[in-house]
């Protein structure tokens, strides 16, 4: 009787450590993870398979677990995710075109080099001032040029601040590529890399893509969908890229969260040619007090 009590309070000390790290995952974006059970010592945790026998698990074998909303299909991701409004600041003193950002989307996004949704850019203001290099994506306008100009309403802005594009809708007319001033999209010129075409397609992940269609950065609403950071974010080793909800007044970088109104009002954050009336949704901070000094590579982009 004590051997099977001292089994049930050992599942009842497994459950509650799942639930600490389910609350854990609660408060923050990309932060779904078990980590709140693994420790460095040489520790067992009792769990029950699927036969309904307990065994001892090591805690340093217990891995994340991937789970929560799929994607959405193409008329469910035409309405924003509920409560949210999102917003990126990169930092430009941050940035050293580690291009870390610019592999993690291009494998997510089963990308060529060739058309890319992020480009670095070597960015210098004037003769006299030092280059530095600018992170550009989709800037998610809130009165995007894009959208008005879809002949189909391919390209359509959500509750949530993002801006898709349906390529079951879209006919390759390129209209919004012309209209873009960010120069932000491409054009699916040949047949889509590594696709595979029995997935399920959702604007929300731009996959599969398809021929003679156009395409963009997307911001990762899949991942938001499952309180996670878009893998820009997530892969930059710099802390150079934050993103997060305004109607929180919170961005992160994955190492640390901070007001947004806050970060922008101190470091004096800009948008990218706001003059032009599109109000993008992507603030960039002054490069200032860079942490790296200016290098040239064979990747770089102007």
């Amino acid at each position: 009787m004590d051997d099977k009590n001292s089994k049930i309070d050992s599942r009842r000390l497994f459950l509650k450590k799942l639930s600490a790290g389910g609350v854990m995952a609660a408060s923050g974006l990309g932060m779904l993870s078990l980590d709140s059970c693994k420790e460095t010592s040489k520790e067992k945790t009792t769990v029950m398979t699927p036969e309904g026998k307990l065994v001892q698990i090591p805690n340093s074998e217990i891995h994340e677990l991937e789970h929560g909303h799929p994607a959405a299909n193409p008329t469910e991701a035409r309405i924003g995710i509920p409560g949210k409004k999102y917003v990126m600041v990169v930092d430009l003193a941050k940035c050293k075109n580690a291009r870390k950002c610019v592999a993690a989307c291009d494998k997510h996004h089963k990308l060529t080099p060739e058309r890319p949704y992020i480009k670095v850019l070597k960015m210098q203001d004037n003769e006299k001032s030092s280059p530095y290099w600018m992170p550009k994506t989709c800037f998610h306008c809130d009165n995007p040029p894009c959208v008005k100009v879809c002949p189909v309403g391919a390209t359509y802005k959500r509750t949530d601040g993002i801006v898709l594009i349906d390529n079951e809708r879209c006919i390759g007319c390129r209209f919004c590529m012309a209209a873009c001033p960010y120069s932000a999209r491409v054009f699916n010129w040949g047949e889509p890399p590594v696709a595979d075409q029995n997935e399920d397609y959702s604007p929300e992940t731009s996959m599969p893509s398809k021929i003679g269609t156009v395409a963009k950065c997307d911001f990762c609403p899949e991942m938001c969908r499952n309180d996670k950071l878009p893998h820009c974010v997530t892969a930059c080793p710099n802390g150079v890229v934050y993103f997060g909800n305004e109607l929180d007044d919170s961005v992160t970088n994955g190492e640390e969260t901070v007001r947004l109104s806050t970060l922008l009002k101190k470091k004096a954050g800009y948008r990218y040619l706001e003059d032009l009336g599109t109000n993008p949704r992507v603030y960039y901070l002054p490069p200032v007090n860079r942490l790296f000094p200016f290098e040239k590579t064979t990747q770089e982009n102007s």
